[in-house]
This record gives structure tokens, sequence and C-alpha cells, in this order.
């Protein structure tokens, strides 16, 4: 198996993305912006339209239309009503984009298409190194500002007695949001990087009790994701999407079952 680049490649792309996915992801399931999360990885779709339409790299459409979004959603404010609305209006404007600049596009639109769905099989050496290269710098402006996004995030009540950077703060993590998805999105797929950023998160707080512990959990549980979906769909040869998907969900349905042997015992 290891005799093939590719697959020396996506072995090595799992460790980071696994990297970014538990980072971003435990605050993805605190902050509750998984709805959020969905809607980026769609526009993450209309920017690699946008990219091809115009001729440039369809990472940077990505990155404009999903970080434009964060923004304005960020702006929008905390409150969560007022924010699903703007999610709402921005999703459908974005996709609605997306579908004109395919449709004016004479140039081959398949990579936008792809967007969607990724290939962490079709790696080269480039896109590990862009990979590698922005997971290095999301994690390094979220280690500067950890402690305000623990903050921000899990301590909400006491959030509202100090919300002097609490906007601030929610459109930074937002554009960092935005960057995950975009980095990611190339490799695994749109749809397939708003599995790994919520479900692993989801199932990791009902083992671990402290942040340390969800992160790393979540770490493992993405990664063992990644590696045993890439094995099994090698032996196979069916979809790794597929076999990623199965296996968080199998996580999160083990949680959910420890959960309710431990109410049970109550």
């Amino acid at each position: 198996m290891f005799d093939y680049d590719f697959m020396r490649y996506a072995f090595i792309a799992g460790i980071f993305i696994a990297l970014i996915s538990c980072v971003m992801g435990v605050f993805v399931v605190a902050r509750q912006t998984s709805f959020f999360t969905h809607t980026l990885s769609e526009i993450g779709f209309s920017g690699a339209a946008f990219g091809v339409f115009t001729g440039i790299s369809p990472l940077t459409g990505m990155l404009i239309f999903t970080m434009t979004s964060a923004i304005f959603v960020g702006l929008s404010g905390e409150k969560v009503g007022r924010r699903e609305a703007s999610i709402s209006v921005f999703s459908g404007l974005f996709l609605g984009l997306g579908i004109l600049f395919l449709s004016l596009s004479d140039k081959q639109a398949s990579y936008a298409t792809n967007i969607l769905f990724g290939s962490i099989v079709g790696i080269d050496i480039n896109n590990l190194y862009t990979l590698i290269g922005l997971s290095v710098l999301l994690l390094i402006v979220v280690s500067v500002l950890f402690r305000r996004l623990v903050y921000n995030s899990f301590d909400s009540q006491g959030a509202e007695y100090n919300q002097r950077y609490n906007q601030i703060v929610s459109i930074i993590f937002l554009v960092l949001l935005a960057l995950t998805i975009s980095i990611t999105a190339q490799i695994v797929g749109a749809l397939l990087i708003f599995v790994l950023l919520t479900i692993p998160a989801s199932a990791a707080k009902y083992f671990a009790h402290t942040l340390w512990k969800m992160i790393g959990l979540t770490f493992i549980f993405v990664l063992v994701g990644i590696w045993l979906g890439l094995y099994l769909s090698f032996v196979t040869d069916w979809p790794v999407s597929f076999f990623i998907t199965v296996i968080e969900a199998l996580f999160y349905g083990a949680a959910i079952v420890k959960e309710r042997m431990s109410a049970s015992r109550l």
C-alpha cells in the first residue's frame, strides 16, 4: 500500500487534517456553529466555481467566498436567531453565484464540482505542502487566541458580562473556520470536512470531561477514521469517504450508548 506515493501523501495529510479538525471541531461544537460549518462547505463550492470562472486558483476563490461570508455572519451578531437568518441569506446568495459562474464559464468546471466530494487518494505533493503550510498558520493563530476562544466558547455566561471582545473573537473564529474548510475541502471534499468537524468532537464530549482530553480524543477519532478509511478503501476499492463517514458515525453511536448506560446507572 505504501509503495504508492499518493497513499503516503494521503496518510500524512490525514495527520494534519486530524490536527486542525480536533482543534476547530471542539469549538464548533461548543459554539453551536455546526449549521454554519455545513453552509461554509457549500459556499466553498461556489468559491471554487468563481475561481474557475475568473481564471484564478480555485483555492483563492474558496478563500474569498468563505471568508467574506464568515465576516458578514460575524458582524450580524451573537444572537442565534439573527445569526441563522444571516447564514441562510449568505448561503443562498453565494450558492446562487456559484451556479451562475459555472453556467457562464467556458472552462472545465469538474474541479469545482469535485470540491463537494474531494479525493484524499488523489493528493499530490503540492497539495500536501499547501495543506501543511496553511495548517501550521491556522494552528499558530489558534494558539495565540486559545485562552480567549476557550473563555468565549465555554463560559457563555461570563462572556455576556465581558462583551468587549466577543464580536472580534467570533469573527476571527469564523474566519479560521472558513480557512479550515478551504484548506481541507480540496482533499477530503466540502461535504466530508463537515463530518470531520462535527461528529468526532460531538462524540468526544461524551467520553472526555476536560477540554484537552476532548481535543485529544477528537484527534484520535478523526485520525483513526481517515487512516482506517484509507486502508479499507485500498482493500475494497470502495470510496474512502464512505468508510470515513461510517467510522465516525460508529464513534458517535458508541458515545450515545455510553451516555445512556451511564444515565441508567443513576
